[in-house]
Formats: structure tokens, C-alpha cells, sequence
């Protein structure tokens, strides 16, 4: 046997070892993401939100909404977030300056005029220009601070400063929620006496090719252009299975900086979120997590499954490979900043599962992948490769479609959002391509920002949108 072989069959035997625990890891996140959703649905059932609507129990909330160059939709998102059901709210769109005419199109709307406001600095930011308010009452909740650009995380930043309720919202402006939004991501602050929660997160949803009016989704419809479909089943696979199943665990390590609320006392305390990393929302889950573990006090991070907050997804092949290379990236840097947990008895369930986890499983898979074809292909070309290779990488592509298959099957069971026979259908059509087109793509998008983490290549790059006002189609 040549060194060539010994590789070969040493790539086999790891490959083999690897994708055996995958499996064991998909079966756990579906077993645990059932019990967690029956679960949850069960205790729902007995809210009436109308009732608590109306309680003066209820958090107060602060919506933070960065925005940079969003002049194509922030006008409609803006007027959806003021038409949210929740009495303690307050709404803070932080302009990190825009070079479009974002900031003009909120004043001219909005009726804005710049006010004297102090700042409580808690956190170091970039400055601040300017916030503005509107003498008319029906916008009274809103405020929109103007401040130099210092990225998405320094806006965060700004609006942790300014804010002025115990927890507050972040979401990404071009979002759009649903009116009882805030209501049930307010729920598991009520309902926790023995745990503080400090965070929780929300199902996002695609929401190309829906139709929109006033800032509120009237009529939800699969995706017609092929990547957001993609990104449709990637979401619900997610969002419904893998975050559900990791909150049943409270090993939840990322919410998605689209939407989630925070207790804005233990952010502040951990010092806010980080500007040096492109992956600021999973880094201040972790470092919350993480503070709260040394401190040896009860805590959860908590997950809702209701489909109450919708995004546009990229459309484009490009800016789609720099939304998951920043991804890459950012994940990278957090594991990086808190390596210290991994294998650590100390940080408990975090330490010993989570980390790993997202170690093995989320960072070093598309390293992997992209290792294992090059040694297959390498392979095929010297003519050592084997059936029983071939049978496992279909034996692997067959788990990841039933998988994906298995996600389609739980939201039809549960919250049913295309109720079309031919959107499921569409549905289940994207999850047999999604290997052979979909998944090589993303998986270069990841290497490359290894690469480019490698290069010290830090910035977000350019995400262009097309508006919600261009897919009121149908």
C-alpha cells in the first residue's frame, strides 16, 4: 500500500467516524426540536394575548433598528414596527451614517425634528450627530438618532445608550414583524421565577415574493426566484429544528441579530456589543452566556418557533457569498474569543456541548466538505477510489435530504405558512437540488471567509436590497 492509499483510506475511515456522528447529532436536534415545539404549543394554547396585551405587567421594550442605506425600505419597516401591538414600546432607528437619503425619507414622513437629548454614554461609541423626534402624536414612540458610521454593532451600541426600557428589541431595520411580535418574545420573561432570562430569540422568515401593505405581511407566498427559495427551506431547517432543539438543552449559543429581545442591564454589563468582529450578535450570546456562567447565577436563553419576524433574502449569488462569508467569519471570531470554554467543565452544558458543537459541526464542516472533495476527486483521478466511498458520500447527500424533508414535514405540521399543495412540493424539490447546487455554493462562501479572516479582511461588504415595494407582484 503507497502513501496515497494510506491517506485515502485514513480520509475514509475520519469521513466515516464524521458523518456517523452528524447523524447521531441530526437524530438528537429532531427529537429534541418535537418536544421542545409540543411543548411550547401546549403552554401557548392556555395564553389569550389579547388579555395580556392589554396587562400592565408587561416588560417595557425598546426596538433597536440599525439602518445603513436602507432608503428602499425603511419607510415601510418603520411603519410597521409603530404598528405593533405592545403599550410599553418604544421604537429607536439608528441612522449609522447613510449615504443614501435614508435619514431625509424618515423626516420627511415622519414629520422629525432634531431635539437636546443626553446621551448616557455606558457603552463608547462613534459620535453622535444628532436624534430626532416628531411633533406629531401619532409617532410619539419613534425616535431616530442620526450618529457617524461605526457599523452595525456601533449602532447597537448607540441604541443600548439611548434606550430607555429594561429590555430591548434588535432587528434588522429591512425587517418586517408581526403585530403580536413583541407580545409572545415578552412571554418567557413572565413565565421564567427561577431562571433570569437574558435573551430570546425568534424564528426569522423569507418574505420575497410576499405581498406587504402598511408594513404588515398580508399574504405569505413561497419564494419565486430560486435562491431565496433556497434560503426558505435553509430557514425553516434552521430556525424550527436547530435552535428549537438547542433551547430545549439551554445551550442556545446564537440569535439571530435580525431578531431577538435582550435584558439590556446584563449587556451592558458585559460591555455591549463587540465592534471588532463581524459576527457581533453570536458574540455577545456568548459572552452574556459566558458572564453569567462565572457568576454561578441561574440563567435561559430562550426561543420562540411562532414565524413572527420576515426578511428579505438575497436574491443574488453575490451578495448572498458575502452574507455567508461574514457568517464564516464571525463565527470564527467567536470561538476564537471564548476558546477558553471549550472542554471546560467550569461553563457546564456551554463548555462541554455547545462549543463543541458549533466547533466541530458549524465551523469545521465546510472545511471538511472542501477537503473531502478535493481527496475524492484527487482520488478518481489516480483511480483508487472505492464503491464503498462513493455509497457513503450517497449515503450522506440521502441524510441531508431526509433531514431537510423532515423540517418541510414539522412545519406542515405545526405553523403551515404555504399551505399550497404545490408550495410543498416546490419545497421538497429544493431540498433534493439543494445538495448539488445550493450547499456547494455556501460551503465556498465559508472558505473564502476563511481565507479572508486569514487575510485579516474584516469588513461587512455591500448588502444591496430590492425593496419590499418591488415584490407586491402576484
Amino acid at each position: 500500500m503507497n502513501w496515497q492509499e494510506i491517506i485515502y483510506h485514513l480520509f475514509t475511515i475520519g469521513f466515516l467516524l464524521y458523518s456517523a456522528l452528524l447523524l447521531i447529532c441530526y437524530v438528537a436536534i429532531s427529537i429534541l426540536s418535537i418536544a421542545e415545539i409540543r411543548n411550547y404549543r401546549h403552554k401557548n394554547s392556555f395564553t389569550d394575548y389579547r388579555v395580556l396585551a392589554s396587562s400592565t405587567e408587561l416588560p417595557s421594550m425598546s426596538i433597536l433598528a440599525p439602518a445603513y442605506n436602507e432608503g428602499e425600505t425603511i419607510v415601510e419597516n418603520v411603519r410597521s414596527l409603530l404598528s405593533l401591538h405592545y403599550n410599553h414600546l418604544e421604537v429607536i432607528i439608528i441612522n449609522d451614517g447613510s449615504k443614501d437619503d435614508s435619514l431625509n425619507r424618515l423626516i420627511t414622513t415622519y414629520d422629525l425634528h432634531k431635539i437636546e437629548y443626553f446621551v448616557n454614554e455606558q457603552i463608547p461609541t462613534k459620535p453622535v450627530k444628532g436624534v430626532y423626534k416628531s411633533h406629531n402624536p401619532v409617532y410619539s414612540k419613534l425616535t431616530v438618532v442620526d450618529k457617524a458610521n461605526g457599523g452595525k454593532a456601533d449602532a447597537l451600541n448607540v441604541g443600548v445608550n439611548i434606550a430607555r426600557n429594561k429590555y430591548y428589541v434588535c432587528i434588522d431595520v429591512d425587517c418586517v414583524l408581526e403585530q403580536d411580535a413583541i407580545l409572545k418574545l415578552a412571554k418567557p420573561f413572565l413565565e421564567s421565577t427561577t431562571k433570569r432570562v437574558i435573551a430570546v430569540g425568534g424564528v426569522v422568515r423569507i418574505a420575497n415574493s410576499c405581498e406587504i401593505e402598511g408594513g404588515r405581511i398580508v399574504k405569505v407566498n413561497l419564494p419565486d426566484q430560486f435562491l431565496p427559495r433556497m434560503q426558505t427551506l435553509e430557514y425553516i431547517r434552521a430556525f424550527l429544528l436547530g435552535r428549537m432543539a438547542w433551547a430545549r438543552l439551554n445551550g442556545l449559543l446564537l440569535i439571530s441579530g435580525a431578531f431577538g429581545v435582550f435584558d439590556k442591564e446584563i449587556v451592558i454589563k458585559c460591555g455591549g456589543y463587540n465592534v471588532k468582529t463581524v459576527g457581533e450578535d453570536m458574540e455577545l450570546v456568548v459572552r452574556m452566556r459566558r458572564y453569567m456562567e462565572e457568576l454561578k447565577e441561574p440563567y435561559r436563553v430562550s426561543f420562540i418557533p411562532d414565524p413572527l419576524c420576515w426578511t428579505e433574502a438575497p436574491a443574488s449569488f453575490k451578495i448572498l457569498g458575502r452574507q455567508r462569508n461574514r457568517w464564516a467569519r464571525g463565527t470564527i471570531e467567536t470561538l476564537r474569543m471564548h476558546r477558553k470554554m471549550f472542554l471546560n467543565p467550569d461553563y457546564g452544558l456551554l463548555g462541554m456541548l455547545s462549543y463543541p458543537y458549533w466547533l466541530f459541526f458549524e465551523f469545521l464542516a465546510p472545511i471538511i466538505e472542501f477537503i473531502g472533495i478535493i481527496i475524492l476527486i484527487l482520488s478518481w483521478i489516480m483511480g483508487i477510489i472505492s464503491h464503498s466511498v462513493i455509497l457513503l458520500m450517497i449515503g450522506v447527500i440521502i441524510i441531508g435530504i431526509l433531514y431537510s424533508v423532515f423540517a418541510i414535514l414539522m412545519e406542515v405540521l405545526t405553523y403551515n405558512q404555504y399551505k399550497r399543495n404545490k408550495d410543498i412540493l416546490r419545497l421538497l424539490l429544493v431540498a433534493v437540488l439543494e445538495p448539488f447546487i445550493y450547499h456547494p455554493f455556501v460551503v465556498w462562501s465559508a472558505i473564502r471567509g476563511n481565507i479572508d479572516l486569514l487575510r485579516k479582511k474584516n469588513s461587512w461588504g455591500e448588502m444591496t436590497r430590492q425593496g419590499f415595494a418591488a415584490q407586491k407582484k402576484i
